[in-house]
């Protein structure tokens, strides 16, 4: 791995994305400032979740050698990795790590905040709520951060294993 690129939303996968960076040693993009590296550069992508779709996956998998993905969202850490890597076509071979970020409704517009006010809708709805839906709810109505070291355990671990 050559370098982190990242695209972020509401800033919890670009924070994600310079703790890596100071935990690896590994330079970090954002997707726009990674023109600066030479393309098939392997790199580390990080993006942000929506409806188990990676924002701009597939732009960077075009773009770059992605020998890692960390997708970050509302979900629980190591959590929803089968249906995002279907979900996002990421092949088999490339690890994929998935870590809680968290919500900033002051930075969702358009479509994005749209969405967000009624999945808070269907969750409140439900007659019948578990205690992870009780959670869920709590993070889409209260702004929330967790973006944390302890988050990118399972990567760091994966990644010291590579290393020589």
């Amino acid at each position: 791995m050559k370098a982190i690129v990242y695209t972020s939303n509401t800033g919890h996968t670009e924070s994600y994305a310079k703790l890596l960076g100071e935990k690896t040693g590994l330079p970090v993009y954002s997707l726009d400032d990674a023109k600066a590296l030479d393309k098939q550069t392997p790199i580390l992508y990080l993006g942000w979740l929506f409806a188990s779709s990676i924002r701009d996956y597939r732009t960077a998998a075009k773009k770059f050698k992605i020998t890692a993905v960390i997708a970050v969202g509302l979900c629980d850490t190591g959590t929803a990795l089968k249906q995002t890597r279907k979900a996002n076509g990421i092949p088999e071979e490339i690890p994929l790590f998935t870590v809680q970020g968290g919500m900033d409704k002051t930075k969702l517009y358009g479509i994005n905040k749209f969405m967000i006010r009624m999945l808070t809708k269907a969750m409140e709805g439900k007659k019948v709520k578990t205690a992870d839906d009780n959670r869920m709810i709590y993070l889409l109505k209260n702004d929330q951060n967790y973006v944390c070291e302890e988050n990118l355990t399972a990567f760091l671990e994966w990644y010291g294993e590579k290393l020589p």
